[in-house]
């Protein structure tokens, strides 16, 4: 399987404002786009679980955590 990367820059204010470190948040933001997008029916629940690096159910289980059903 192919894969591309995409690199953001996040300051430390966003960090701390956050009150997490840098692995935490990039995590979370892998997971969110998942989440939003497999909300708005664009991505399988599958596909999602990709690209929010995780396995399938997994990805299902946590839903609830974002309030997304």
């Amino acid at each position: 399987m192919n894969t591309q990367s995409v690199t953001l820059d996040i300051s430390e204010k966003v960090l701390l404002a956050e009150k997490s470190d840098v692995l935490c948040f990039g995590k979370e933001l892998r997971i969110l786009p998942a989440v939003t997008l497999f909300e708005l029916g664009r991505l399988s629940s599958g596909r999602a679980a990709e690209l929010a690096g995780m396995d399938r159910v997994e990805f299902l289980l946590n839903l609830n955590r974002y309030n997304a059903f």
